[in-house]
């Protein structure tokens, strides 16, 4: 590994505005912003999936690493922009969220407590908690209904004994109510957090959000509770981006946090507005597949920050292929090209949402050691029938030699892609029904759309209170382009229900759930956590 100063030299940033960690990771200060404000963008790339197999293993991750290695190898200057990895979610059971083998971001301890960043998360979303009970403690001057704090604790630790806690009830003064525990990079400041674009916009948006409602149901800020100060300081330092290397030395910046079925699921709009002033191609990484994060990055995340995308890089692999047709997970290894023919469905349903956009589409084939010729075969008979630039990237096992070609794909097409008519699938100022109907409709492939009662009231409450104007955020399992996870494929007739619709006035959307989704994880039987922790 290089010394984090020697990679900050490289990329022109005077190290008066680079904090370092010790020697391997660093943040840059915010303050830099000015000294690049006049520097043109560079080329930015979506990476996404375009096949449900999050179970399977697609690769993500590692191939955005792989070929922001290859590109730098070839002399031309990129950078990875990834999400902060949950330490709940790395001592339970799903793994990682850093790379493989030979393209990985590095230390390990970006997986753990790396800079602090949701340490400071955490205890900032707890203090608003704490102050919201003291409010109530001492007199209760704004009127709190204690059985209408929707604001909830937080803990970036998986603990399924916290989805439903009773607090205060030791106190004769108090007032005992009902309290909810999520996992911190599930709660809504984490959010504030990817979506702001400095430190004075992250401190706006937070005073927006709603903690609790009046007797009277007049909603509750985190304005009126008048500790922006407190904020500002916990959360100083965790709003700078943290610059990292990946295994060939190549940078990237990991800022913010994950969960693309709960939230937005990608790095920050600072980190991206900073490497694209100074990278020549900036990677930004979403969250599962292209109907999830990628759907609310190209739909909320990029039109909020002012920014465009230059092309999307879909991840696909035979592996997720032959889960999505019908595989089972413990077969995976062995040659199945029926299998992979079936899973083509699921992939063409994806490739099918992200022409929407109007934006070039490159496919980026993760190659696992098991894949036959055979079943890379059909994959690319495919992609050829289908017009799509394409290039199989052997980044994990080779390193920054690994995925040259994919990075000469990658080139070619930013530079003959001339016009780019780039339009999200629907309007902010739409209705609130409209909007989710596109999106069901236009990125999942549904034919209908189900309200509960309940949510077509909180709808109805949302707009009359002034919140009609605000983007989607859905709320929906990663394991199938339906909202029931043991449907694979691509089914031609399905509906979406919509249990229930939240509101997130600080990060300033709206969020449908459909069905049940956990904010808060359990601990799998054999987490990572344990001594005697074997890799499945």
């Amino acid at each position: 590994m290089k010394n984090i100063l020697e990679l900050t030299k490289n990329l022109g940033i005077p190290d008066s505005y680079v904090i370092p960690y010790g020697w391997d990771k660093a943040k840059i200060d915010l303050k830099y912003k000015e000294v690049l404000k006049n520097k043109k963008d560079g080329k930015l790339v979506l990476v996404t999936a375009c096949c449900n197999a999050e179970v399977a293993g697609m690769g993500k991750t590692s191939t955005e690493i792989a070929i922001n290695q290859s590109l730098n190898y070839l002399g031309v200057k990129s950078i990875a922009c990834l999400r902060e990895p949950s330490l709940g979610v790395s001592m339970n059971g799903k793994g990682t969220a850093t790379g493989a083998l030979n393209a990985r971001v590095l230390p390990d301890s970006i997986n753990y407590h790396f800079s602090g960043d949701i340490h400071a998360l955490t205890t900032t979303i707890n203090l608003i908690a704490a102050q919201i009970d003291n409010v109530i403690y001492q007199g209760n001057e704004l009127n709190i209904d204690p059985d209408k704090i929707v604001w909830n604790r937080a803990i970036d630790i998986c603990d399924r004994s916290l989805r439903s806690v009773t607090v205060a009830q030791d106190d004769k003064k108090a007032i005992p109510h009902h309290c909810e525990f999520v996992i911190t990079v599930a709660h809504e400041l984490s959010t504030i957090m990817t979506l702001a674009t400095d430190e004075d916009d992250f401190i706006n948006r937070t005073e927006k959000a709603i903690v609790a409602y009046t007797f009277d149901n007049k909603p509750v800020t985190v304005g009126d509770l008048k500790m922006s100060k407190a904020i500002r300081l916990l959360m100083h330092d965790a709003l700078m981006p943290n610059i990292v290397q990946c295994t060939s030395g190549a940078p990237a910046l990991i800022h913010a946090t994950p969960f693309g079925n709960i939230s937005v699921g990608c790095s920050s709009t600072i980190a991206t507005k900073m490497a694209l002033k100074m990278a020549d191609v900036v990677f930004v990484e979403n969250g599962f597949a292209s109907e999830l994060s990628c759907e609310k990055h190209l739909d909320l995340v990029l039109p909020s920050a002012g920014l465009k995308p230059d092309a999307i890089l879909a991840v696909t692999s035979c592996r997720s292929l032959k889960y999505q047709g019908g595989q089972p997970n413990n077969e995976l290894s062995s040659e199945n090209i029926q299998a992979v023919k079936d899973g083509l469905v699921n992939m063409a349903a994806h490739i099918k949402h992200l022409r929407n956009y109007n934006l070039p589409i490159i496919i980026a084939i993760n190659r696992f050691t098991c894949d036959t010729e055979a079943e890379l075969k059909i994959i690319t008979d495919y992609l050829d029938n289908e017009n799509l630039p394409y290039a199989i990237s052997n980044g994990p096992i080779e390193g920054e030699t690994g995925s040259i070609d994919l990075a000469k794909v990658v080139l070619n097409t930013l530079d003959n892609t001339s016009v780019i008519t780039y339009s999200p699938l629907y309007a902010w100022d739409e209705p609130i029904e409209t909007k989710i109907e596109k999106i069901c409709k236009k990125a999942y492939g549904a034919t209908g759309i189900e309200y509960s009662e309940l949510a077509l009231s909180q709808i109805n409450d949302y707009i009359n209170r002034g919140y009609a104007n605000l983007p989607i955020v859905m709320c929906k399992t990663p394991a199938s382009i339906t909202s029931d996870p043991k449907i694979l494929g691509a089914p031609v007739k399905f509906t979406i229900p919509i249990k229930e619709v939240r509101l997130f006035a600080g990060a300033g959307f709206i969020v449908p759930l459909c069905g049940p989704i956990l904010m808060m994880p359990g601990h799998v039987k054999m987490p990572r956590c344990r001594d005697d922790y074997t890799l499945k």
